[in-house]
């Protein structure tokens, strides 16, 4: 079963913040998605906690 989660992060270009739906069925995960508002391009490293909640990271992809 997958399960989806809600989480907002902030663009590191722009600043606004975003919300992006998180697969809580994959316990490590990392991958480029583009900011809703200036997309430019965001590096999203998403890691499930043993109670299942989403710990994300985001970084510009050139910082990366």
């Amino acid at each position: 079963m997958q399960r989806t989660e809600a989480v907002e992060i902030q663009c590191p270009y722009c600043g606004e913040n975003i919300e992006l739906s998180v697969d809580c069925s994959v316990e490590k995960q990392s991958y480029i998605e583009d900011c809703q508002i200036c997309c430019r391009p965001i590096e999203i490293v998403v890691a499930i906690d043993a109670e299942g909640v989403p710990n994300v990271e985001v970084s510009a992809e050139d910082d990366a």
